[in-house]
């Protein structure tokens, strides 16, 4: 039952409405719980009911309620989450290129273009041009570039994969967005890592699905609460992130993989592997093996994306699917955009050939191991007790966990905004964008040693 008590300073529809809103908000009033009829809250508040109807109509335009006819009014919980998306996006759509040169953008998560060869690149363009003519321009096999998914096959797989269940698609996000429109349907039930990569989260929730979170542990998921999800509920996917996790940075154990490949067999279920950024290991312990070195039974759908340590505009990736999904997942990509850029595969197929790939990703990781040490190293030197967090290892961020109860991260974000220092708040990576306000993501691949400290400087000043 509501209770309120009334002040003399606000008219009494608007104090009951928001009390309302923040009841919704704290969880005391579910979700989608109908609220009391305007006869029953006029009485028990001793209010009359316009007051309760104003109070009602003042929550539905600001999207805390919905009315149904003939059966109520039912409360409404506003999509935290997508809220803050729409202004984060926003801010940086005003940002010009000027503006960008001034502030400290702890937000990036690719490699910055300024490492990128441009000169071999531009090369390697004018070879394939030279060498294909007119043809380097048509669209390809549905498939992706013969040459280059041979080159995959060659180069990264040493040939123990099949060349017909590689698929190229224009990024990691096309590819879990291919898997969406294919196995998942509504209703279904997707299990992902709490917390985890928004795309996914807004691929999944785009197709309906039931979504069910897991735990993360040091090593990974935490696989005995994966399997009680999978005894209770037919599970059609699992998404995981196998390096390096987006946004926790976690790796996941060689024993959890071959666990993993196991409840997928044993529950027949899809493991979804976003292998993210691999390349940049920086602590030698971990050992590089994607889970789908393990797939004897096809239940493995592995996706890699080339963006991040290739040119991130450049938008090329590639899947291995198993056999009994791959017409149907090259059909979702053919219904999606026929094929992707015929010259870029071909650069790309080029660029891996003649070991520029292998010679720019040794060159980043040296260059990111450096930001890295130095931005542990000031993490701990600066925010050593107000903050914690995985040393990852790896990968191009870190996921701190704020300590003082008085500041979350959004917050945080809003205050260093001001002192153009930006962060990515927790609140992106979680189905409830609640659970992550004590969380932020740095990342360090557009800035240099120095604005890392004057910016962890300046982070530790509000903290």
């Amino acid at each position: 039952m509501i209770k309120l008590e009334f002040n003399d300073f606000e008219h009494k529809y608007i104090q009951l409405a928001n009390y309302i809103k923040q009841c919704i908000e704290r969880g005391q009033i579910e979700d989608g719980e109908k609220l009391p009829t305007i006869r029953e809250l006029s009485e028990s508040l001793n209010v009359n009911k316009i007051t309760v109807i104003k109070a009602y109509k003042k929550l539905e335009e600001e999207g805390h309620a919905i009315s149904k006819m003939g059966s109520g009014t039912f409360a409404k919980r506003k999509d935290f989450t997508r809220i803050f998306k729409k202004h984060y996006s926003e801010t940086f759509k005003k940002l010009d290129k000027k503006d960008l040169d001034k502030v400290i953008d702890f937000t990036g998560e690719t490699t910055s273009v300024d490492l990128f060869p441009i000169e071999e690149f531009k090369s390697i363009i004018n070879e394939v041009l030279n060498r294909d003519g007119a043809e380097a321009l048509i669209y390809q096999d549905h498939l992706g570039y013969e040459n280059l998914r041979e080159t995959i096959k060659n180069k990264f797989w040493d040939n123990k994969v099949q060349l017909d269940n590689i698929l190229i698609v224009s990024g990691a996000q096309q590819g879990i967005d291919l898997i969406g429109k294919t196995l998942i349907n509504a209703n279904d039930y997707v299990v992902v890592e709490k917390p985890t990569y928004s795309g996914a989260l807004s691929v999944f929730k785009g197709r309906r699905a039931n979504i069910l979170e897991v735990e993360m542990e040091d090593d990974g998921v935490n696989l005995e609460s994966l399997e009680k999800i999978l005894k209770r509920n037919n599970v059609k996917a699992f998404y995981t992130m196998s390096y390096f996790q987006n946004p926790s940075g976690i790796t996941l154990s060689t024993q959890k993989k071959r666990k993993l490949v196991q409840l997928a067999e044993k529950y027949d279920f899809y493991v979804v592997e976003d292998d993210y950024l691999s390349e940049l290991i920086y602590d030698e312990s971990i050992e590089y093996s994607p889970i789908k070195t393990l797939d004897k039974k096809q239940r493995i759908i592995y996706i890699k994306s080339f963006s991040k340590v290739f040119l991130p505009g450049i938008r090329l990736g590639y899947m291995i699917v198993p056999e009994k999904l791959k017409n149907s997942i090259q059909l979702a990509k053919i219904n999606t955009d026929i094929s992707t850029s015929s010259l870029m595969q071909r650069v790309l197929q080029l660029y891996i050939e003649r070991e520029y790939w292998a010679k720019s990703a040794d060159n980043l990781k040296s260059v990111y191991k450096q930001r890295y040490e130095c931005i542990v190293t000031s993490i701990r030197e600066v925010l050593g007790d107000k903050v914690s967090f995985v040393l990852s290892g790896g990968a191009l961020h870190l996921f701190l966990k704020i300590k003082n109860d008085d500041m979350d991260s959004i917050r945080l974000y809003k205050l260093l905004k001001k002192k153009n220092v930006f962060i990515t708040p927790g609140v992106m990576f979680f189905l409830n964008g609640k659970d992550g306000l004590k969380y932020f993501r740095i990342g360090f691949s557009e800035v240099d040693c120095a604005k890392i400290k004057e910016g962890i400087s300046i982070i530790g000043e509000y903290l």
